[in-house]
């Protein structure tokens, strides 16, 4: 199969899981925090971690990796829900989200590399 056929079919996927779960999350949390792109984006960091650290074959790492994980994590809605959170002036949740984000972002990725190097 076509590798822009695997990216778009894991896009497609990706993007409805990401929107549905984050929806699900903000919508039971009441807070103006972000939790629910944050939780999306640490499990898409330690999942792709993960399928890298196995080294999987290049069909699989575009469906997957490239499509699902590309259209799942989404770092345009951290950027735009971070600058929100600046322009309302709520920098200590502004701070925290950015602090959360990358430097969590960075760990799980880095977590799922080496589970993923042992499986």
């Amino acid at each position: 199969m076509s590798g822009i056929i695997l990216v778009s079919i894991g896009g497609f996927f990706g993007a409805i899981s990401r929107f549905v779960i984050s929806k699900r999350i903000q919508s039971r949390i009441t807070t103006v925090f972000p939790l629910g792109t944050l939780a999306v984006n640490l499990t898409g960091a330690f999942l792709l971690g993960l399928l890298t650290g196995m080294q999987i074959n290049r069909h699989i790492n575009a469906l997957l990796g490239i499509g699902f994980m590309g259209a799942f994590t989404t770092f345009s809605t951290l950027k735009l829900e971070s600058e929100q959170l600046r322009k309302d002036k709520k920098y200590k949740v502004f701070y925290r989200y950015l602090v959360l984000s990358y430097t969590l972002g960075i760990l799980f990725a880095f977590l799922g590399i080496i589970i993923g190097r042992r499986i």
